[in-house]
């Protein structure tokens, strides 16, 4: 017996998180996912896979508003500056951040989100005839 076998293969859901957070083709990992910054290429150009069929919709933009609001803005209202501080001085240092990182996390976790529905096998529904 070989103590020194092959590892075994990550989890397919693993293996889509973590291509779609690099914006990678969640099928082989090697095509881009994007063709800017939120639009889903339609197909991949390494392998051919369709990517235009996870419907991501909206949920990429409450995973990401959640996170930020969890992770950020919560811990902010314990700090005594932002109390005690103007308005006009709190609003535009907190702001303008915030919103820099909700735009730079926003692409990544629709990406997760794809990578996820690739996982899942969850398509769009065809359109069904009447």
């Amino acid at each position: 017996m070989n103590l020194m076998s092959e590892p075994a293969p990550a989890s397919p859901m693993l293996t889509g998180l973590k291509r779609g957070l690099l914006h990678r083709c969640p099928n082989c990992g090697r095509g881009r996912l994007y063709m800017r910054y939120l639009k889903v290429d339609p197909e991949c150009e390494a392998c051919g896979h369709h990517l235009g069929e996870y419907p991501a919709d909206d949920g990429p933009a409450y995973f990401t508003i959640l996170l930020v609001g969890h992770l950020f803005v919560a811990p902010l209202l314990f700090l005594p500056w932002i109390w005690q501080a103007s308005p006009f001085i709190v609003a535009p240092v907190t702001l303008i951040p915030l919103a820099a990182l909700t735009l730079l996390l926003l692409p990544r976790v629709k990406g997760g989100v794809i990578g996820a529905l690739w996982a899942i096998r969850m398509k769009k529904a065809e359109d069904a005839p009447s």
